[in-house]
């Protein structure tokens, strides 16, 4: 199994958020793990001891969120929390998540 950046449904495209942003190609349901967002890892070549994936660098911030980020050991994961019509672009609240 290879690696892939982004999920086949997700596209990144101009937003009216920021830049560019992630966007759905289908409905995504409620609870839906969309993938690894930013990796943990010790090195110092890393900021913070961490490393952003695509999900991670791509994603923008809203005040009314459509996922959520959640700590595992080996990073932080990329969840829905509301179910996402397709067309729409992914959200989360920026914070500073301890690691």
């Amino acid at each position: 199994m290879s690696y892939k950046p982004l999920p086949s449904y997700l596209k990144i495209k101009s937003s009216k958020i920021n830049g560019q942003g992630l966007f759905t190609e289908k409905d995504i349901q409620k609870s839906k793990v969309i993938g690894i967002s930013h990796v943990k890892n010790k090195s110092k070549a890393f900021e913070n001891g961490v490393a952003r994936t695509p999900l991670g660098g791509f994603i923008n911030h809203s005040n009314k969120p459509n996922c959520k980020l959640y700590e595992t050991p080996m990073g932080f994961y990329l969840s829905t929390i509301e179910n996402i019509k397709q067309g729409d672009e992914l959200t989360v609240t920026y914070e500073w998540y301890s690691v």
